[in-house]
């Protein structure tokens, strides 16, 4: 099922800040909240795990509902889970599409890794700790 990514700070990445490699920063960067509806039709409960797809890669994080997101949006908090999925392509700006992306999601058996191998995925350095 496809739906429009719209991405952000949340409260509680932003506490996690300083410690990206903890647990608690790898729950709420790979948190995709959902539309209830939208769940449903896709038959996924709370915390299951889901594969987001984009033009740009794919993500494994896990699917939480939310009352207030409208139908055929999703929300994930920015960080290196939303980054893996987000195109490069700054149309002159300097600024990817964090709010307009498409992805597709789907239900999967793959495990959310960790932010390090996420980070290593792409080319980068793991987060000190």
């Amino acid at each position: 099922m496809n739906f429009v990514l719209n991405t952000g700070r949340t409260i509680k990445q932003g506490s996690y800040v300083e410690r990206k490699n903890s647990d608690g920063y790898r729950d709420e960067a790979s948190a995709c909240r959902m539309n209830p509806v939208d769940m449903m039709e896709l038959d996924l409960e709370d915390g299951v795990n889901i594969k987001m797809s984009s033009p740009a890669g794919s993500v494994v994080m896990k699917a939480f509902s939310c009352q207030s997101l409208k139908r055929g949006e999703v929300f994930v908090s920015l960080g290196p889970y939303a980054n893996h999925i987000i195109d490069g392509e700054t149309h002159g700006t300097g600024m990817p599409d964090f709010k307009t992306t498409m992805v597709h999601i789907e239900s999967t058996d793959e495990d959310v890794v960790p932010v390090s191998r996420l980070m290593e995925e792409c080319g980068g350095w793991p987060y000190e700790d």
